[in-house]
């Protein structure tokens, strides 16, 4: 029928596999056939220069026009950037700019990249009153839309939500490794983009689904009929591939949980945090502290807890600020990392809070006295695009000074390439397993030379163990609404690395070892979680 043959696809293919490239391949020969279509690309602010260069990695002989880059390609229509420049009246601004890139795209066989944030602001409404030739060309040009880690606009309250749902084509393709998120609501939103003429169908499925996982292990069979049938449903424009090429090509990866036992003032402190306040201001204290103890002094304390603390402890706090012995997640990450800098491992950590990156920067440098920007590289959100290219390229090279990367979850966990890493240590438990997921496949992507072993701490008598059981069982619906029809694509898990020298050592060693509360291999896989969830 006209429904099940229009709209886009989903290219559910494992993080780090190569979706880029495949894409880029696509994209040459949509052109060749469809000359017109004047493709859009668009992505994550972080993502841009990645596209840029792939592009030219390639020699992919397309002009890629990447609208967040204020800089011009080259490839522009010469006779506009000379009118431009030429121009007194009409200096080179980031409007102006912008406008050559989109002139060139209209007129010439090329491709448009532009960020979401961008894409919102040019193509919606408000800016629209100001520059509309932006918004109606943004939305009524593309005949090929490619939507790069594309489970970022998923909620349909968001603006780049809406405004995706008006451009014209419904020719799209949706690029990512984990489509599947927090809920099955954020999952139809995502489906709706890639095949609107499905939104109702979709909707009406996934909200029965919405209950039947609301209800428990009462509602668990019927839950999985339900996943079965909304599998049938997309399968047309659905692809699946969890990763054969990983385990065909790498070395391979080793996933534990590490729980360890908090210090004394730790435990005092997570104790009397105040659970009656909100909920992100105590996720953030409760994450924070379960590093090190002094971070509660960086978390907006009340005066309650303030006064249940009292006033010596806090002074002591202060003072033990680059003691890493007085948090269990810090003492075990600095004898890690002096291990695995004898292996000439490097490290890569994730946290989801600056506060937390910053102190452990200020630890290693106490320790081992290292400098930052050197020894110790710090990613996050404010960096500029170029200065992230250029650190994220001194990470990789195997003879930098680099030795650990501490990285922001939010800005750096997907889409980049940080195979410089063979060990990645997750210092949070986040409720969402896709941005898990997508930290690890930082380091574990094709390119990786060496084994990658990961580790998500956790702290003994805190609330992670939960969340991390909660957020297995996410992982567990996600596994099965996108599982692969490739046989071999099941085998990626019957390989096991066993070996893990740098956690053996410090299991062993007398003066480290009680750190250890317990250590679960393969945790996602093991029964534990059966009776759990």
């Amino acid at each position: 029928s006209a429904v099940k043959e229009s709209g886009g696809c989903i290219m559910s293919h494992s993080p780090g596999t190569g979706k880029t490239r495949l894409t880029i391949v696509f994209l040459q020969s949509y052109l060749e056939r469809f000359p017109d279509s004047h493709p859009v690309v668009i992505a994550p602010a972080s993502l841009m220069l990645t596209w840029e260069e792939e592009f030219k990695k390639w020699n992919a002989n397309i002009p890629f026009y990447n609208m967040s880059n204020q800089e011009f390609s080259g490839q522009e229509i010469q006779s506009a950037v000379a009118h431009l420049k030429g121009n007194k009246n009409h200096r080179s601004n980031k409007h102006s700019v912008r406008m050559v890139k989109l002139y060139s795209w209209r007129n010439k066989k090329s491709i448009l990249g532009v960020s979401y944030n961008l894409y919102e602001k040019l193509a919606s409404n408000k800016y629209a009153s100001e520059k509309p030739e932006f918004g109606k060309m943004l939305l009524e040009l593309p005949g090929l839309m490619v939507l790069d880690e594309g489970h970022t606009p998923r909620n349909q309250n968001s603006r780049i939500w809406q405004v995706l749902c008006e451009v014209k084509t419904e020719k799209r393709i949706i690029l990512s490794g984990t489509p599947f998120q927090n809920n099955f609501k954020e999952l139809s939103n995502v489906l709706c983009l890639a095949r609107p003429a499905y939104k109702d169908k979709i909707s009406s499925r996934l909200q029965d689904l919405s209950k039947l996982s609301q209800e428990g292990k009462n509602g668990r069979f019927d839950e999985e009929v339900g996943i079965m049938e909304l599998k049938d449903m997309i399968a047309p424009f659905v692809h699946v591939h969890k990763g054969n090429i990983l385990r065909e090509s790498l070395p391979g990866l080793r996933d534990c949980v590490v729980v360890l036992n908090p210090p004394f003032i730790q435990e005092k402190i997570l104790n009397r945090i105040d659970p009656a306040q909100n909920t992100f201001e105590l996720e953030h204290k409760l994450s924070a502290v379960s590093v090190h103890p002094s971070l509660y002094l960086c978390c907006n304390p009340t005066k309650k807890e303030d006064m249940f603390i009292g006033q010596r402890l806090l002074t002591t706090l202060d003072k033990i600020k680059l003691d890493s012995k007085e948090g269990a997640k810090t003492r075990f990450l600095i004898d890690f990392i002096r291990l695995s800098e004898t292996l000439k491992e490097k490290v890569l950590v994730f946290s989801q809070y600056i506060d937390t990156l910053k102190l452990i920067s200020d630890q290693l440098s106490a320790v081992f006295r290292w400098t930052e920007g050197e020894e110790i590289l710090f990613m996050h959100g404010q960096l500029e695009q170029k200065d992230r290219q250029h650190l994220i390229n001194n990470f990789n090279k195997p003879d930098s000074a680099s030795k650990v990367l501490l990285a922001s979850t939010k800005s750096c966990s997907e889409g980049i390439n940080l195979v410089g890493a063979s060990r990645v240590v997750l210092l949070d438990v986040v409720w969402n397993p896709s941005v898990e997921r997508q930290a690890i496949s930082r380091a574990y992507r094709i390119g990786q030379k060496r084994v990658v072993y990961t580790y998500h701490l956790m702290v003994k008598g805190t609330s992670e163990w939960g969340k991390y059981c909660k957020q297995t069982k996410k992982h567990r619906i996600s596994e099965m609404v996108f599982t692969s029809t490739d046989e071999n694509d099941k085998l990626i898990n019957n390989e096991v690395v066993s070996e893990d020298r740098i956690l053996d050592e410090m299991v062993r060693h007398e003066k480290l070892k009680d750190m250890f509360e317990k250590i679960l291999n393969r945790p996602k896989e093991s029964d534990m979680f059966t009776n759990i969830l």
